[in-house]
C-alpha cells in the first residue's frame, strides 16, 4: 500500500509532456514579384514612339554644320539642361530596348511592311519572326548591342565629356542599322543598292538632258532663228 501511494505521489508531481510539434506546412511556391509582362504595341510602334525618340537625343546632341554663307556652326551640350535631355534618352534607350525581349506583335494588325510586290524590300511581320525564332541569340545580341550605347552615353553624361558622344552616335547609328538590316529590309543588299544607284543616275541625266533642250520660258520654237 505505501508503494502505492508514493508512486501515486510521483505520477502527480511529475509535469506532463507537451504535446508533439505540429508538421510545418509545406512551403509555398514563390510568388513572380511584378506578375507577367503584357504588351500593348508592336515592336515597329515601340520603336516609333520610345526607342527612335530615345535615340534622336543622343544624334542630335552633337553636329557640327557648315551654312551657305560658310560658316561652321558645332553643336553640343553646354548647359545642366542640355546634358539632363541626353540622359533622358540614354536611359530611355538602355531600359527600353529590353521591351523587346518581351514577346509581342512586330507590326500592328494588317500592316504587313513592304513586303508584297516585285519590288518589296522589306521582310513581312512573319517571316520576321521566324527569323527571331530560329536564331534567337542574334536577337538577344542585337539587343544588347543597343543597351551597351545607352550604358555608353549614361557614362559621358557622368563625365560631361563631349568628344566621346562623336563616337557613341556613330555606334548608335551602327547598331541600329545592322539590326534593321538584319530583321526589316535584309533584302536591300549592295545589288539592291548598285541598280537604285543606276536609276538615279539614269534619271539624273534624262533630267539635264530635258532641262537643256527646253527653250527659254517666253519663247517659241524657231522663232528669232
Amino acid at each position: 500500500m505505501t508503494l502505492l501511494i508514493i508512486g501515486a505521489l510521483a505520477s502527480a508531481c511529475s509535469s506532463p509532456k507537451p504535446p508533439a510539434a505540429p508538421a510545418p506546412a509545406p512551403a509555398s511556391p514563390p510568388q513572380t514579384l511584378w506578375g507577367d509582362m503584357k504588351p500593348i504595341v508592336s515592336v515597329k510602334e515601340l520603336m516609333q514612339y520610345m526607342i527612335d525618340p530615345a535615340s534622336d537625343y543622343i544624334f542630335d546632341s552633337v553636329s557640327t554644320v557648315i551654312q551657305p554663307n560658310g560658316r561652321v556652326v558645332d553643336k553640343a551640350p553646354k548647359t545642366d539642361a542640355d546634358w539632363e535631355k541626353l540622359r533622358i534618352g540614354a536611359v530611355t534607350l538602355l531600359e527600353g530596348i529590353y521591351l523587346l525581349k518581351v514577346p509581342r506583335p512586330f507590326t500592328p494588325p494588317g500592316d504587313e511592311n513592304n513586303s508584297v510586290g516585285p519590288d518589296a524590300t522589306e521582310l513581312s511581320p512573319a517571316q520576321i519572326l521566324a527569323k527571331v525564332q530560329k536564331d534567337p541569340v542574334e536577337w538577344n545580341a542585337r539587343i544588347e548591342a543597343l543597351r551597351n550605347v545607352g550604358l555608353q552615353v549614361l557614362e559621358i553624361v557622368k563625365k560631361k565629356n563631349t568628344s566621346e558622344l562623336w563616337d557613341a552616335s556613330e555606334n548608335l547609328d551602327v547598331a541600329c542599322e545592322q539590326c534593321h538590316a538584319s530583321y526589316w529590309y535584309p533584302k536591300e543588299d549592295a545589288e539592291f543598292y548598285r541598280v537604285l544607284d543606276k536609276r538615279l543616275t539614269d534619271f539624273s541625266r534624262s533630267s539635264s538632258a530635258g532641262a537643256r533642250s527646253k527653250p527659254p520660258a517666253g519663247s517659241s520654237p524657231g522663232v528669232g532663228r
